[in-house]
Formats: C-alpha cells, structure tokens, sequence
C-alpha cells in the first residue's frame, strides 16, 4: 500500500485525490493531510481518511483544532515550517502536492531532498525555481509526475521519446469565459465574471490565471522546465472542448495526442497508480456525441499575460519568478476589487520591466527576486 501526504486536501484537486484513495482502499492511504486555514473541512476529512499526522498554515486556526486531533492521536504541524517538516516524515511514499502558489516551493524541495517522489499540481514553484528544482530531483533520482491535465498529457506522449526529436508541443486551452468577449468589455470584468470558467472548477487565483491566460503561460514556463524544451517549441492553442489536453509533434510529422473528458480524477489517478494504469470510475469518451474538434489560435493583444510569460521564458534566470510573484499580488489585489481586470497584466509588465534580471540564478537569489516583486508590485499598485 502506498501512503500518501496530500499538501492543499481541502482545495480541489486535493479533494479529487482524496476521491481516487477512497476508490482504492487495498493499494493508498491518505496518512498526511494539509490546508491553510479550512479547518472545518479538513477535519470532515480526518474523520474519513485517519491520517497520522496533519498540517495547518494558519497558526490561529492550529490552535482551535488541536484538540480534536490530540483525542485522535493525530500529530499536528503547524505553519510553514510544520509543513516542510512534515513532507520527511520516512512513512510517506509519494507527496501529492497541490498547495497553491509560491509557499509550495520549500515543501517541494524538501520532499526531493528527502527521496519522495511527487505528484506534483502546482506551477508556479517550477515557474519560480525550474532549473534547481529539476537538478535535485535527477540527483535524488525521484520522479516529478505532472497532475495537471496539459503537463500529463505531455508527459504521457514523450514516455520512451528522444525529446530532442520534438518539433512542437501543444498546449491547449479551453480559451477560459471571456474567449469570446470583446476587448473592450474586459474593463468592466468583475471578480465573479471571472471565476466562472466554463469548463473546470477550480480555486479563485488559478481561475483569474485562466480567465486572462496567464494560467497557460505559467503552462508554457512548467513544460520548459519539465521536459527540457525551448519555449519557442511551445505553442498554445485553443481548444473549447477541452477533450484533447495537450499534444506533441516529432520530427517526422507524427503527433500525439492525450484525449479523455474533463476530469481531474483522471490524471491525478494515473499520477498514484504510475507506471500501472487502474480501471477508473469516471465516464468514458463518447466521440459521437463530442461530434467536434475546435482550434483557434491565442489572441495576445487581448490577453497579454500571455505573452509576457513567453517574454519570461525566453529571459529566464529570475524573470519567471518575478513574473509569479507580480501575477501573484496583482490577482490577489482584484479578488479584493482593489484592481481592475484589465490592469494585472499593465502591473506585471511594469515590474518587468524594473527588474534586473540574474542570468544563472541560486535559490537565495530566486527567493530575493520574489520578494522585490511583490514589494515592487505593491507600489505600482498604490500600496507600499
């Protein structure tokens, strides 16, 4: 039986892993669990799974759960460093990760260094720290496994290829709610025009990401750094249906291509139970009533994020970690309604721009660009 440590079980893609260990109760176990601050849920979960150990963030909401755990005999971290500890515990077998944002990166790391592999939901830490992340996990000879769709896909279609014989990769997107908005109607996004994706439920900052496009360059950025490929390789495409996840073009004018339906279960089961494949509960692929296959190409003058992220790539060293970092404080900035929609990528452009970009960047340096980004973004913003 393997066990496994869900980093972010309340969020939706740890719900959704926590649906694939119920479905196969003789091969996983859920033996850690983590959220931030939702700790009713969290403990809804602790009651199902019985895990042996728990991690809250929120150091207040720690306080108000602990003692529903001590009754249990379940441990409990606390805290940022509560969370990096307890990713080493030697029980765990594979670390799903799908905490959101920059906070995964230590917890990542120091899963590596202690010899798990990971099953990994989170972009922006490869975004940030692409090139160390990788190196570690080579020398510790661990698997980094994709959860997302796009990545998996890949990921699935480049098994036994020589990635240098790549001509393309294919990143496709749904084209997110406002794929067929007017330019000039975007002034006027509010937040929950925003949220409301058409295709996946997802938690708020992944939702602003996909609804400007930013979701899909943060995309771009994770497969440069997953499989070893120049960003100009990497072309995006919209795809409404959502049916097919990613492709991949060789050399030889063949193409791969990964198809099933819009189902998180279905990816993050495959991540668990790899190199095997299990007979999986959700609904299969019904090409006749899918009827249609729709293409179009990206709009970057619409949804600059993209771009910007492409910039990004292309200059590499800590220009993608700014590029998070800003992205970051702007979207959270307009789930507040303290920025306009159409501003976050005018932010970020200007952060950019201000940054003195260190070409072969250590951890300590990707860590200080992160920092100055956020602080940078604040005052163009109007707050520092």
């Amino acid at each position: 039986m393997k066990r496994i440590a869900i980093l972010g079980s309340t969020g939706s893609i740890g719900q959704n892993t926590l649906k694939v260990i119920k479905s196969f109760p003789k091969e996983f176990s859920a033996l850690a669990l983590s959220t931030n601050s939702n700790i009713e849920l969290l403990y809804k979960q602790v009651k199902e799974f019985h895990p042996s150990f728990v991690c809250v963030a929120d150091e207040n909401a720690a306080a108000k759960l602990k003692p529903e755990l001590k009754s249990r005999g379940i441990k409990l971290f606390c805290g940022k460093p509560g969370l990096e500890d307890m990713v080493q515990d030697g029980r765990i077998d594979k670390v799903v990760l799908a905490v959101s944002g920059s906070s995964a990166l230590m917890p990542l790391l120091k899963a590596i260094d202690s010899g798990k592999d990971v099953a990994f939901a989170n972009k922006e830490a490869l975004v940030m720290a692409g090139p160390i992340i990788m190196k570690r996990a080579k020398a510790k000879k661990i698997e980094i496994i994709p959860i997302d769709s796009e990545q998996s896909a890949i990921w699935q279609c480049l098994k036994n290829e020589d990635v240098d014989r790549v001509r393309n990769i294919y990143l496709t997107a749904s084209g997110g709610p406002f794929r067929q908005t007017n330019p000039k109607d975007l002034k006027n996004i509010s937040v929950g025009d925003a949220l409301n994706h058409p295709r996946w439920k997802m938690g708020p900052k992944i939702s602003v990401d996909s609804a400007n496009l930013m979701n899909k360059g943060l995309e771009v950025l994770e497969a440069m750094y997953l499989f070893d490929i120049e960003p100009k390789k990497i072309k995006v495409i919209i795809h409404p249906q959502s049916i097919i996840h990613s492709m991949v073009e060789f050399e030889d004018g063949v193409i791969m291509a990964q198809l099933s339906v819009t189902d998180m279960r279905i990816p993050i089961q495959y991540a668990l139970t790899y190199p095997e494949r299990f007979a999986t509960r959700t609904k299969p692929m019904d090409f006749i009533s899918a009827n249609r296959l729709d293409f179009q190409e990206p709009d970057f003058k619409k949804f600059p994020c993209l771009g910007l992220a492409y910039r990004a790539a292309e200059d590499k060293g800590t220009m993608p970690a700014v590029l998070n970092a800003s992205n970051e404080v702007s979207v959270g900035e307009f789930l507040k309604n303290r920025l306009r929609f159409i501003s976050i990528p005018e932010v970020i452009e200007k952060v950019l721009g201000r940054h003195r970009n260190i070409a072969n960047p250590c951890l300590g340096d990707i860590l200080e660009a992160d920092n100055w980004a956020r602080r940078e973004t604040d005052k163009i913003i109007g707050k520092g």
